[in-house]
C-alpha cells in the first residue's frame, strides 16, 4: 500500500474526456500516495478512481475565446503557477507518469528535458512566496510588448503576425514555448535557481524525440530510466494518431503501465 499524506498534486483539464493516458498518469500519483486534483473547465465523465476533480474557476477562470484560437496546453501554462501559488501543489502534465513518489523535504521539484538542457515545466514544485513563482505570475499578468529573451528574429515575426489577434494570442502564434519551458527556463536563470534543475533521467528521461518507444512491445523504455527518476513523460502531444486512437501493443510500455495501475484502454480511446 501506498504511504499516506504525500505531497498533494494537481493539474488541469479543459474538455470532457481523458483519453486512457491521461487517465494512466492520473491515477499513477493517486497509486503512490499523492492526493491528486484534477481541476477542470467542464464536467470531466471518465475520471479515474482516487482523483479529485475540482471547478477551474477556483484557481483562475480560464479564457475558452484565448484557448479557441491558441492551444488548451496555452492558459495551463498560467494555470499552473496560479495554482501553486494559491495551494502549494506539485503541478504535473495529465501525461506524467507517477514512477515513484516525490520527495517530501524538498521545495524545487523542475528538471532539464531533451538533448539540449532547456527546462520543462510538465512537472514543477516551487515554494510559495517565491521569487521565480513571483516572476511568472508578473510576467503572464502583465505582458511585455515581446518576452525579454527574444531576438529580432522573433521580434519581426510577432510584428508580423495578425493585428486582429490578441497580444497573448499573437506571442503564442509566433513561438508556441514561449508561455511555457522558455518561460520558465528564462525567469529560472533570472531568479538563479537554474542551478537546481533536476538532470533529465529525474522527470524526463524518455526523450520527446523517441516517444514512439512507450508503444514499442520490444522497445526498452526503462534502459532511460535511472535509480533517481521519479516522472516519465509520455508527450502525449506529439503521439501518433494511431496509438491514440488505438490500444497498445501488448508488452509495451504503455500497456505494462495500464495493466499496473489498473486502466482499461479500451475505455478511453481517442474519438
Amino acid at each position: 500500500m501506498p504511504e499516506l499524506n504525500r505531497r498533494p498534486v494537481a493539474s488541469l483539464w479543459i474538455g470532457t474526456r481523458l483519453h486512457y493516458l491521461n487517465q494512466l498518469c492520473l491515477k499513477s500519483h493517486v497509486a503512490e500516495g499523492h492526493p491528486t486534483t484534477l481541476y477542470c473547465t467542464d464536467v470531466v465523465e471518465n475520471v479515474p478512481e482516487g482523483v479529485a476533480c475540482r471547478p477551474a474557476s477556483e484557481i483562475y477562470d480560464i479564457d475558452m475565446g484565448l484557448v479557441s484560437k491558441t492551444s488548451a496546453s496555452f492558459l495551463s501554462n498560467v494555470f499552473r503557477y496560479k495554482m501553486i501559488e494559491k495551494t502549494g501543489a506539485i503541478w504535473i502534465d495529465c501525461d506524467a507518469f507517477c514512477h515513484k513518489p516525490f520527495p517530501e523535504e524538498e521545495g524545487y521539484i523542475f528538471g532539464e528535458h531533451s538533448y539540449r538542457g532547456a527546462l520543462n515545466c510538465g512537472v514543477v514544485g516551487l515554494p510559495q512566496g517565491s521569487e521565480v513563482l513571483g516572476m511568472l505570475l508578473d510576467y503572464y499578468d502583465d505582458l511585455p510588448d515581446y518576452p525579454a529573451w527574444w531576438g529580432r528574429r522573433q521580434r519581426k515575426k510577432m510584428d508580423a503576425q495578425d493585428p486582429g489577434l490578441s497580444h497573448a494570442a499573437r506571442i503564442y502564434a509566433t513561438e508556441r514555448t514561449a508561455f511555457g519551458p522558455q518561460a520558465f527556463t528564462h525567469f529560472a536563470k533570472v531568479s538563479g535557481i537554474f542551478a537546481q534543475a533536476r538532470s533529465r533521467d529525474v522527470l524526463y528521461p524518455v526523450p520527446f524525440q523517441l516517444n514512439d518507444v512507450f508503444y514499442d512491445p520490444h522497445g526498452r523504455v526503462e534502459g532511460h530510466f535511472t535509480d533517481a527518476t521519479l516522472s516519465v513523460h509520455l508527450y502525449t502531444n506529439g503521439t501518433r494518431r494511431w496509438w491514440r486512437k488505438h490500444v497498445p501493443e501488448p508488452g509495451s510500455y504503455a500497456e505494462r503501465m495500464c495493466a499496473q495501475v489498473g486502466i482499461d484502454p479500451s475505455l478511453a480511446l481517442e474519438q
